[in-house]
């Protein structure tokens, strides 16, 4: 997988992959330069005050790189060693069949971060912690007056998580919402919804691997997933199976995880942003 795996003393790893951002760095022409012209660094890989949108009025790129060529190896990097990079690529990834100047900016962007942190990547330190799930939303934190009538997308709600496992990341993902939230408890519960349907089929592999007696960190290990949340309505929702007038039309897609808070393989705890 083109993945540089270094073990330490302690029982961590660090995972990096330096063959590729070199790539990276080449297909953008970022890996030349000498002490006295460096190429500019970033210490983040995105503006956060610039919401990407498929600027139509802006002129077309330059050509001196292969937009999509890059952003697929950018996205290979991201799923891989480097989550941190996953929203600023997301983003790039949706416009990447009609690119203009400014995407080509951002894509550019992520490319002077990596060359900062070109050393850098997963660093693995297992625990005796279970399973753990991070997640957050954001309600249609993309939108944009001057763009929504001609991009009904602007309207989509942004979300991302992470699930861990021994207290290392094994898959994460940033993406925007499907369906178009009502409110911010909605796309928050939506949110909630997309990691659990990656996180009930582990739990019952884990399961299954436990009654055949492959042991974990104990010979009886408990299948569980902790969920960590910052929406409070959000929390009342999955615990409370009531019916309410403003959420009735959740009820067939995203209550599929009830059944396990129920049982209590799942527990869900509130968590400040």
């Amino acid at each position: 997988m083109g993945i540089k795996i270094e073990r330490h003393k302690d029982g961590s790893m660090e995972w990096t992959q330096p063959v590729l951002i070199a790539s990276v760095l080449k297909d953008l022409g970022l890996d030349k330069g000498d002490s006295r012209n460096p190429p500019k660094v970033k210490v983040t890989s995105a503006n956060s005050t610039t919401i990407l949108t498929d600027f139509k009025d802006d002129k077309d790129r330059n050509k001196k790189f292969n937009c999509r060529q890059v952003i697929g190896k950018l996205l290979y990097l991201e799923k891989s060693t480097m989550p941190d990079i996953s929203c600023a690529v997301h983003q790039c990834a949706r416009f990447c069949a009609n690119p203009k100047m400014k995407h080509a900016e951002a894509v550019k962007r992520i490319g002077r971060y990596l060359l900062a942190t070109k050393d850098k990547g997963l660093k693995m330190t297992p625990n005796k912690e279970g399973m753990e799930c991070w997640v957050d939303a954001s309600h249609a934190s993309e939108w944009r007056n001057k763009s929504a009538t001609d991009d009904p997308n602007t309207a989509r709600s942004r979300m991302g998580y992470v699930i861990t496992y021994a207290g290392c990341p094994m898959h994460w993902a940033s993406k925007m919402q499907t369906e178009i939230a009502l409110s911010s408890t909605e796309a928050e519960y939506n949110a909630l919804s997309q990691p659990m349907r990656g996180v009930i089929p582990i739990m019952w592999l884990l399961q299954e691997a436990a009654d055949q007696g492959i042991n974990f960190f104990n010979s009886k290990p408990k299948v569980h997933c902790t969920i960590f949340e910052d929406n409070e309505g959000v929390i009342e929702i999955a615990n409370v199976t009531k019916m309410r007038p403003r959420t009735k039309h959740l009820n067939l897609k995203y209550h599929h995880f009830r059944e396990e808070v129920k049982k209590g393989t799942i527990s869900i705890y509130h968590v400040g942003t």
